[in-house]
């Protein structure tokens, strides 16, 4: 982060913002939500990062100069007096208080996840200053909620075919294969991190190491060996068999896993013939499970067309509820996996044939962590409250061209009340902090709540949107 400065990390507007607010402005609140969205509540997941590791920089004297020039040349004025205010009287560190949900719960559109507000009367509009940097928490709470609600969809399929004491395994059923689809190793880092909250499998290395150093994890996520088409094809199509066999000598050990990609030429000589016939007893031998992976063609239609081909060569069981289970094999699909209706049209179709949901598991890509965006689930942070001349008013905009667009007035609150999230009024009336699902997770500069990983996963299985 040495070429990181905190001050340019926001928006050119922003820097001539310090002279539009009313004469007598010393301090601002906002806060940040979701306004709508196909899923009705957002997981919240992020923050924590990127305070740690964008608001734990110090702000030096070297760096409000370099903004100065910046802004000097870019054609913006600059509130160097107060940059250099917070360098002498804060130590360089931001005079903001925040408070936060905790990180894993499922927030209903429409109310607070976080607010922000001002503590030094001579920076008020440090506040809108960092609404650039705190409004990308929206990101990694798209991917959670998304790799949330796949995970709903699975245990609906696994709860309805699989035998009640049946381990199915569900923390691993989605498997991110992202960190190649994203646009930058930030993005495969942070939405590698927010699918983890959810699922334990991962191939996403950045994902993994950031949730091991932000949220206080030994190993975040776990990964099993696994072929790709270029392990298979530099065997050469005559010795496709060679290539699939020196997979279970190197790694197919009585209890492991091992996942292989077969349609590298045909897929159904490779299920049926090699797979099912030439390799059958080495794969029994071995006491691993080999899991086929396809990967092209319509996935529905493939999905089940594997596991009846494998059904017929490797032989299943039939659970209790009536459902067939292979025998020493898999089904993994990350092929043409971008959200929730992906995998119902899977499970759905597999599930009508009579196969077991634990059968399947699945792999995602770009659709989980890059093919989403700030509007799904129009994600904002406005500001709501000021005080002027000692007078707290309430603030909020609310345009006659687009009324979905109106924002909250006042100091603001999320609170459990009558079974349900709401949000309030931050002082006053019933409220009080017992009913607050708030807490204070940076103050004055520092932080004061620091989240691990396996709490939020607590968080996110313990909340109201129970699985």
């Amino acid at each position: 982060m040495s070429d990181y400065n905190l001050i340019l990390d926001t928006d050119s507007y922003k820097s001539s913002h310090f002279l539009q607010y009313p004469p007598g402005t010393s301090s601002l609140f906002a806060y940040f939500e979701n306004r709508g969205g196909s899923y009705g509540q957002v997981m919240f997941f992020g923050l924590q990062y990127i305070l740690k590791h964008y608001f734990g920089q110090v702000v030096t004297k070297e760096m409000v100069e370099e903004a100065e020039q910046f802004f000097l040349e870019h054609g913006e004025p600059f509130p160097k007096e107060g940059w250099m205010h917070i360098v002498h009287h804060w130590g360089g560190r931001l005079p903001v208080r925040i408070r936060a949900v905790p990180e894993g719960m499922m927030v209903p559109n429409s109310n607070v996840m976080f607010t922000v507000e001002s503590v030094d009367p001579a920076v008020p509009w440090i506040v809108s200053w960092v609404e650039t940097m705190l409004v990308r928490v929206w990101y990694p709470c798209n991917v959670a909620t998304k790799s949330r609600e796949i995970k709903r969809v699975i245990k609906k399929y696994l709860d309805m075919t699989c035998d009640p004491l049946v381990q199915t395994g569900l923390d691993f059923k989605l498997h991110d294969f992202g960190a190649r689809g994203v646009s930058s190793l930030e993005s495969a880092g942070i939405g590698g991190a927010a699918h983890l909250v959810n699922f334990r499998g991962s191939d996403n290395v950045a994902g993994i190491l950031l949730a091991n150093k932000y949220y206080g994890c030994k190993m975040a996520g776990n990964s099993i060996p696994a072929a790709e088409h270029s392990t298979i094809i530099t065997w050469g199509q005559d010795r496709e068999e060679d290539a699939y066999r020196n997979m279970i000598v190197q790694f197919a050990k009585p209890g492991a896993t091992v996942a292989v990609v077969s349609d590298s030429y045909d897929l159904e000589n490779a299920v049926r013939n090699l797979w099912g016939h030439k390799l059958r007893q080495e794969v029994i031998d071995s006491g691993a499970t080999v899991v086929i992976r396809p990967d092209s063609g319509d996935p529905p239609g493939i999905v089940l067309n594997v596991l009846g081909m494998l059904g017929e060569t490797f032989g299943y069981v039939n659970n209790q509820k009536g459902y067939r289970v292979l025998n020493h094999v898999r089904v993994i699909q990350g092929d043409s996996i971008d959200d929730e209706t992906s995998v119902v049209a899977i499970l759905e179709k597999a599930v009508q044939a009579g196969f077991s949901a634990e059968n399947v598991g699945f792999g995602m890509g770009g659709g989980l962590l890059q093919k989403t965006h700030r509007d799904v689930n129009f994600s904002a942070y406005k500001v709501s409250s000021a005080t002027i001349d000692d007078q707290m008013i309430d603030v909020k905009k609310d345009p006659k061209t687009d009324p979905r667009k109106a924002s909250k007035a006042g100091r603001l609150d999320l609170v459990h009340r009558d079974g349900m999230l709401q949000t309030v009024p931050l002082f006053g009336g019933e409220v009080s902090s017992s009913d607050s699902v708030m807490h204070t997770v940076f103050s004055h500069g520092h932080f004061t709540i620091d989240q691990e990983l396996q709490d939020i996963r607590k968080v996110a299985d313990a909340n109201s949107d129970r699985l």
